[in-house]
């Protein structure tokens, strides 16, 4: 049998992903979530030997009429390199990834901000970088309304290739420190990156010393063309979004094909597919479980949620919930949650009404509901199969649905073999079995020799 082990990420988001989620018992709503709180989920996530505790970021409200706003716990998105900053203070092994957004950021600050927390964590630090994804966002900057998708992945992939070089500034052998010699540094392991793009003008180098982990790990998300060559060029880890067994492994297949047509490895990065799981003592509790947050779902808030999803130039208001989402609907907005819609609509036949019940709590991600053993025998079949090296956990319910998978799923993974029973290294790369990444500007490999 493979010695491959799983890795695991948690996703935090609020009260749960479900929508419905702050109407819930077992959590704690307020108009910002406690920090203290957030600490405690971390904590838990550790305690389960998770690799990464994710958070996500938005930069503006969602894109949704005030009074169906108003029946959501969305509006808050607490700034995420500031709590990783925080979280890392708290915490002793987990890594952490936070989101940067390369259309309204500038590659400088963000390389230089997540540097800096990987410093505080001790080498615990990853950033997934995204494109801007709402209207909202563009209006917050500026913009009367969101760059085009080739625009936004043009800018995208200038902005890795700044922030990577500007993480390579110093050689790790650079800092001489020499007390009797005077001498702090070597001048020739420092490095102007000296960039002149299209859209950034940046010298370097950065003002902050190199990587514990010799570079923090990059991640991305997006599942379109575009975001796919990226990644393949750029990424240690993928967060994908992949509800059908079939369609993720050909995700992950075309995107191992697409690292060896880039010069990588195969398995140079991981591929992470969302899971958001309902775990019980039994089928019928774990059931009951999911039921309970149904009940709890405005029904008018789904449809605005499943809109928000599909992007505002696909306007749902012309259809009846009693039809089908159409198969030749495009947009600007999220292309990839459009396409998984579509593909549930296809493999399910749902009707509108239906998949916006369906859409609230997973958001076309994959979700699971049984026992631990019913859990861990689906997440066997995916990663054997080679549709992934991880999962990144989306609770339903926080902290609830967090402490259900690290004291029932987490144990029967063990059990099998398939995950961890300790943290091996103390660096998110050492988690993720992720070499030390050479320096741009490191000899050949010939030369070295």
């Amino acid at each position: 049998m493979s010695d491959r082990r799983m890795h695991l990420g948690l996703f935090v988001l609020n009260t749960g992903h479900h929508i419905a989620s702050w109407r819930h018992p077992g959590t704690r709503p307020a108009a910002q979530p406690p920090f203290a709180e957030l600490l405690k989920v971390a904590k838990t996530a550790e305690r389960g030997l998770f690799d990464v505790f994710f958070l996500a970021d938005s930069a503006a409200v969602p894109d949704m009429p005030p009074e169906i706003l108003a029946r959501t716990d969305r509006m808050a998105f607490i700034e995420p390199a500031t709590t990783a900053a925080a979280i890392a203070a708290g915490t002793e092994k987990i890594g952490l990834v936070i989101t940067q957004n390369t259309t309204y950021d500038h590659p400088y600050y963000v390389a230089r901000r997540v540097l800096s927390i990987d410093h505080i964590s001790g080498g615990r630090m990853g950033c997934n970088f995204v494109t801007g994804v709402s209207r909202g966002e563009a209006r917050n900057f500026g913009h009367d309304d969101l760059p085009p998708h080739a625009e936004r992945y043009e800018r995208a992939a200038e902005f890795c290739d700044v922030a990577l070089g500007l993480w390579d500034s110093y050689d790790p052998d650079a800092y001489l420190i020499d007390r009797a010699s005077g001498r702090f540094m070597d001048p020739s392991g420092i490095h102007v990156l000296d960039h002149r793009g299209k859209h950034f003008a940046v010298r370097g180098p950065l003002n902050v010393g190199p990587s514990p982990q010799g570079r923090p790990v990059v991640v991305q998300a997006g599942g379109s063309e575009a975001g796919r060559a990226l990644a393949a060029r750029t990424a240690d880890m993928v967060y994908s979004v992949q509800g059908d067994l079939t369609e993720a492994v050909a995700f992950a297949d075309d995107l191992r094909n697409r690292l060896v047509a880039a010069g990588r490895a195969p398995d140079a990065l991981k591929i992470m597919p969302g899971l958001l799981a309902f775990v019980g003592r039994t089928r019928a509790e774990a059931e009951d479980k999911f039921g309970a947050l149904q009940s709890l779902l405005d029904p008018t808030l789904a449809v605005a949620f499943l809109q928000m999803l599909v992007g505002r130039d696909v306007d749902l208001s012309r259809y009846r919930l009693d039809e089908t989402l159409p198969q030749d609907l495009t947009t600007n907005f999220g292309s990839t949650q459009l396409k998984i819609l579509q593909q549930a609509t296809r493999t399910k036949g749902m009707t509108l009404a239906e998949l916006a019940r369906h859409a609230v709590g997973a958001r076309g991600h994959w979700m699971v509901c049984g026992t631990a053993a019913d859990i861990a025998d689906q997440m066997e079949e995916r990663f054997r199969a080679g549709a992934a090296d991880g999962f990144n956990l989306m609770p339903a319910t926080i902290p609830g649905g967090v402490e259900d998978f690290v004291d029932m799923v987490v144990p029967e993974l063990q059990r099998r073999g398939l995950f961890r029973t300790r943290y091996e290294g103390d660096t998110l790369r050492d988690h993720l079995g992720l070499p030390r990444p050479a320096s741009r500007w490191a000899p050949p490999a010939e030369m070295r020799a």
